[in-house]
């Protein structure tokens, strides 16, 4: 009887090889840049907080918005 180990085993088994991924590295994501005075917009903050435990933060319109950037993200690529 023979004892295989990960190495017999056909096929990619690490991803530290240069043929496993042919795609690029994923796009850090889109920020905003900080403020030039570094302050935080603490009654900003405190509005979205309420907005999101009423459950009214999130509106059609919002969705679309993010609909459409993400649209927009995905053909730029």
């Amino acid at each position: 009887m023979h004892a295989h180990g990960p190495s017999c085993l056909p096929g990619p088994i690490t991803r530290s090889r240069d043929w496993w991924s042919q795609t690029p590295p994923p796009k850090p994501p889109r920020r905003r840049p900080p403020r030039a005075d570094g302050a935080i917009r603490t009654e900003l903050v405190e509005r979205v907080r309420r907005e999101i435990a009423a459950g009214t933060y999130e509106t059609p319109e919002k969705w679309a918005i993010a609909l459409d950037r993400l649209w927009a993200d995905l053909q730029s690529e």
